[in-house]
């Protein structure tokens, strides 16, 4: 059996990767986005329980910035082009851009909610 090649993060350059979403969201029209997470991720229970359940996801409403960084994370720009975006957009509001970039979408990455691509291109 191989062992995994396992990527060290701390070789990968974050602003180089491009996140693309892996769930719905529906866009309000006062630009805040409410994520759609499935709540039953199991075949079985998709199949069974979903149909019966009155609504199969649950929300997750993002605030001004989360939501202009997730309309952002399109699977066409790179991490670096989005931080750009945003500290034109938001400019001292956002201060220090990239920490909070990087916490943020670290934190969706983790919550199977983007992936980033662009990984084996570095």
């Amino acid at each position: 059996m191989k062992p995994e090649k396992k990527i060290n993060k701390t070789e990968v350059n974050l602003l180089k990767l491009i996140p693309k979403r892996l769930i719905e969201h529906n866009a309000g029209k006062d630009g805040i986005v409410t994520l759609l997470e499935p709540k039953f991720k199991n075949r079985f229970l998709v199949k069974y329980l979903r149909p019966r359940v009155k609504n199969p996801f649950l929300k997750i409403k993002l605030d001004q910035i989360g939501s202009a960084v997730w309309l952002l994370c399109d699977g066409k720009r790179c991490v670096g082009e989005i931080v750009d975006q945003m500290e034109a957009k938001f400019e001292k509001e956002i201060e220090p851009c990239i920490d909070r970039l990087e916490l943020f979408l670290t934190h969706l990455e983790i919550s199977n909610y983007i992936s980033f691509t662009n990984i084996t291109g570095l």
